[in-house]
């Protein structure tokens, strides 16, 4: 979608950029949905840019639990809403933990020291 977004290639295309969006969404791509979520509400439609918000947190993105934090902020988020998102967003992110992870990380982080 970036592509088309930017011209990169080809002819800018908001169309294709949403189209691609949405299949990226639908196949789990977390950013994708965040995305969409932004692109919505920059569209007017904040309703379904909570709605695309809330289903990348719980999938984990960082980048949606800032937006909604803010959306809440701005009384466009419900308490409820964010709380939600929030509890299952931590699920998400606890689910990735492991000790390969950690000790993967660890090592990444001794080489580049």
């Amino acid at each position: 979608s970036r592509l088309y977004r930017e011209g990169e290639g080809v002819e800018k295309d908001k169309k294709k950029e949403l189209h691609h969006l949405e299949e990226a969404a639908i196949g789990g791509h977390t950013f994708a949905r965040h995305n969409l979520g932004i692109m919505e509400g920059k569209n007017g439609r904040p309703d379904r840019a909570v709605k695309h918000l809330i289903i990348a947190a719980k999938l984990g993105q960082d980048k949606s639990l800032s937006s909604l934090r803010r959306l809440y902020a701005e009384g466009i988020v419900s308490k409820e809403d964010l709380a939600g998102a929030l509890r299952a967003h931590q699920d998400a992110v606890e689910e990735t933990k492991s000790q390969q992870r950690e000790a993967a990380e660890a090592a990444r982080t001794d080489r580049v020291k």
